[in-house]
């Protein structure tokens, strides 16, 4: 460790300078890789959804068959988020991301090339578990480069440029799409969108280091600013399930995860879907851009999120206030927007056709996407704060759980359709679903007063 503090960056020391050089910035280039693969990941996973309808027709697929291949990837994201996360400890962020992200690029490209069920099936299980690598090691990564006031703001901007690169695509894949515009079969959405990612992959492989000591660009300065990383360095390999399955706080952890990603799930699986038979009146484009609006209000709270955490801290007297404080109302805001969504949606289909109250019960939509992901930043920083050397291992099984939730809700939502749309109506009774997702969300909301987001499962609080 004496070896990497002294020659920092490889950078002219004080004494030959004769000054203390600037802090170099190259912290905030890893943020920039990290946004960009956020947003690459949510491109990859959301466009099916909008070109579902096409894959349906063109392989004869049911509802309920397309309920599975969504199933496949989260299940396979699922099972895969904790070997991904251990292997980022173990090996190092670095290694792990360039070969997850080159695999999932390979299947997104072939998920357009599926010539029946099982092969999409197949394709989207592998799609699933290269990306399950993704956001564990980016975790890591963000608690090896960024000082420790650093990491829930840069947690609220990636994920804001990934729910905002998830919410443009459905209107750049409806653009791509539309006979009245590009026209492309959905095949060369999956072809463009794969090879995003094999770019990053390789760039990201040529420029990363897993210690921001080894690194060229980085300074001395900027190695005072990171601080001491030690403690969160590589090979750290046996996951502590005695230390995750014994804290209470880790169990709550994981619960309000899986209610987050069970409701919200809807959006990137089943909406286009919702959208064409609610409202029928809207154009293609309309509905693109309406598919749009979720994940952008979730964006916005997910950076609202990153940017007042500090300042909530000061004012509430700590972190772990603040954290709890935005879970809590965030998933609660979400059930009751849900609700509320609900009761314009019904108001709309009495109105008929594109109705204030249809827009009404989109924009509700979208605030309820806004409170989910108040609580999303503060899910990814305590993990990073009770993890500690663990954090990729704590992160992936916190995600885990959540794509559990995000497995199950697809499924459960065709089945949820039969029971109770009425056997002589044409039109699916989609406010039960809604109504599902509400009662989980309030249920996560609740977990989070009981949570303690910053005492390190090793000991030492990091408030």
């Amino acid at each position: 460790m004496a070896r990497d503090e002294s020659t920092a960056g490889n950078h002219p020391s004080d004494a030959t300078t004769g000054q203390r050089a600037a802090p170099t910035r190259t912290r905030h280039v890893v943020l920039a890789f990290a946004v960009l693969l956020a947003v690459i990941t949510y491109v990859d996973r959301v466009c099916i959804s909008q070109a579902a309808p096409q894959m349906r027709e063109d392989l004869g697929l049911s509802k309920e068959q397309m309920g599975w291949a969504f199933f496949a990837f989260s299940i396979a994201y699922a099972s895969f988020e904790i070997p991904g996360g251990w292997l980022g400890d173990r090996i190092g962020p670095r290694a792990v991301l360039m070969r997850v992200v080159s695999m999932w690029s390979v299947f997104t490209i072939l998920t357009g090339w599926a010539w029946n069920f099982w092969s999409l099936l197949t394709f989207r299980f592998l799609f699933g578990v290269g990306e399950a690598g993704c956001f564990p090691n980016l975790a890591k990564v963000f608690s090896l480069w960024l000082p420790g006031h650093e990491r829930v703001r840069a947690q609220g901007i990636m994920w804001l440029s990934a729910r905002w690169g998830g919410a443009f695509t459905p209107l750049l894949v409806g653009w791509m799409l539309s006979k009245d515009h590009l026209g492309l079969h959905y095949k060369w959405t999956f072809l463009l969108f794969g090879l995003l990612g094999v770019v990053w992959a390789v760039l990201f492989w040529s420029w990363f280091r897993d210690n921001p000591r080894h690194h060229p660009s980085v300074n001395a300065a900027e190695v005072a600013i990171i601080g001491d990383s030690a403690d969160r360095q590589v090979g750290h390999g046996a996951v502590p399930w005695e230390l995750f399955l014994g804290s209470p706080s880790v169990w709550l952890l994981w619960l309000q995860y899986f209610c987050q990603n069970f409701s919200w799930y809807f959006y990137i699986t089943w909406m286009p879907t919702f959208l064409k038979e609610t409202f029928p009146d809207f154009t293609d484009m309309q509905r693109a851009l309406a598919g749009c609006v979720p994940l952008f209000f979730g964006g916005i709270g997910s950076f609202v999120s990153g940017s007042i955490a500090a300042g909530l801290a000061d004012r509430l007297g700590s972190t772990a206030r603040a954290r709890r404080t935005l879970g809590c109302v965030g998933l609660c805001g979400a059930a009751v927007m849900l609700l509320v969504s609900v009761w314009l949606q019904q108001l709309a289909a009495a109105g008929g056709g594109l109705t204030t109250f249809g827009v009404a019960a989109l924009l509700a939509m979208g605030l309820a996407s806004f409170g989910n992901d108040l609580s999303m930043p503060g899910s990814w920083g305590a993990c990073m704060d009770i993890g500690g050397k663990h954090t990729g291992s704590l992160a992936g099984s916190m995600n885990m759980m959540g794509n559990f939730g995000g497995a199950i809700s697809p499924v459960i939502v065709p089945a949820l359709l039969t029971a109770f749309t009425a056997p002589d109506s044409t039109d699916p009774n989609w406010s039960v679903a809604f109504l599902l997702f509400a009662a989980v969300y309030a249920v996560g909301g609740v977990a989070w007063l009981f949570i303690d987001p910053v005492t390190s499962l090793e000991g030492g609080d990091h408030d």
